[in-house]
């Protein structure tokens, strides 16, 4: 009882953006098996894993939603509160990454990296976390940061660049929040090989990761879902904001 007790989500509303994916989807699956129920945003049809929720146990709302549009996620944010009363936990996961070399990198691509993985954040937390804070019961944003984030990693400059403004955003919006009951914290992944790097992971690549990895392979995605349950957690990590938890078989402490 101890442990159910302390990470327990039952009666918990999660929103999930990007929940469509890969790593986002073991996430909410997650959360749901944890207790929450939980609303799928994504820019796809995301009912495969909304099926996925209610084998679980749990009430699943699918809504395709273009995460860069704040009309998108304010309709969104409606639809949930109608169907569930309220949103309890905002999971921000919509990404795109791009191997481009700097020189040949578009304003087209520029923008669009920074936008799905940046401005989406801050739309998100515009939307959702106006409706933790107005509610008045507190809440917990958890974002998706990444190994990238810094030291900036070669080959992926805009996507660095926007992760670097995640825990920007995480750590101003923990300050600000606080007094709320709103904690914003971020996860921050190692290399866990999903659809968007897949194509960016030559040989050479993979092995230039293993070798500064010291745990010497790659995460799997079920290996991201304790660290997510426990931000979540308003009892486990009740004191905890600002914070950005690394999953990554030691990559952000190595050198040399």
């Amino acid at each position: 009882m101890f442990i159910h007790d302390l990470f327990s989500l039952d009666g918990k509303v999660a929103v999930v953006i990007g929940g469509g994916g890969v790593l986002a989807g073991e996430i909410q699956l997650g959360l749901a098996k944890a207790g929450a129920d939980i609303a799928i945003l994504d820019i796809h049809d995301a009912e495969p894993r909304a099926a996925e929720i209610r084998q679980a146990g749990r009430r699943a709302l699918p809504l395709i939603v273009d995460a860069t549009r704040k009309a998108d996620l304010e309709a969104a944010l409606a639809k949930v509160v109608e169907q569930f009363g309220g949103v309890d936990i905002l999971l921000n996961a919509a990404g795109i990454n791009s191997g481009t070399p700097f020189f040949e990198i578009s304003e087209e691509e520029w923008t669009r990296i920074l936008d799905v993985d940046l401005r989406s954040v801050f739309l998100a937390c515009q939307v959702f976390g106006r409706h933790m804070v107005e509610r008045g019961k507190g809440g917990s944003i958890i974002n998706i940061s990444s190994a990238s984030s810094g030291p900036p990693l070669s080959k992926v400059f805009t996507y660095s660049v926007a992760k670097a403004g995640v825990n920007q955003v995480t750590q101003f919006l923990a300050r600000e929040w606080a007094p709320y009951k709103v904690r914003v914290n971020a996860l921050l992944p190692g290399f866990f090989p999903a659809e968007q790097n897949r194509k960016l992971l030559t040989p050479e690549r993979t092995e230039q990761i293993l070798r500064h990895t010291p745990m010497g392979r790659f995460g799997e995605s079920s290996e991201l879902v304790a660290a997510a349950i426990y931000l979540a957690s308003d009892r486990a990590s009740s004191f905890v904001t600002g914070s950005i938890l690394r999953v990554d078989g030691g990559y952000g402490a190595m050198t040399i």
